[in-house]
């Protein structure tokens, strides 16, 4: 390894161990914040069932998120928060499909 990539490496990792133990502010951080899937579920006035059905989810995983059991991840949170920001895109997608 050449040695001013091991001294940057070694760096990196100094500065990791500063932050983790308070010493140092880290550069930058992400906030996730929580979802109110019920919310957003209701701004779209749709049953559970339905609302499921426009996801493509199953009644249950709504259910747990609805009621905190569960938290969605991944690319069902991304789609939630587009679901959330985007109404006119999801209903010009999926309106056909829901009842």
């Amino acid at each position: 390894m050449n040695e001013d990539l091991f001294a940057e490496l070694v760096a990196s990792v100094r500065e990791g161990g500063a932050i983790l133990r308070g010493e140092a502010a880290p550069s930058r951080q992400f906030v996730i914040e929580k979802l109110d899937v019920k919310n957003i579920r209701e701004g779209y006035r749709l049953s559970q069932e339905q609302f499921a059905l426009l996801l493509g989810i199953s009644v249950k995983t709504l259910r747990n998120w609805e009621q905190g059991r569960r938290a969605p991840e991944g690319p069902a949170r991304v789609l939630l928060q587009v679901v959330a920001r985007h109404p006119e895109a999801v209903w010009d997608v999926v309106r056909p499909s829901v009842p």
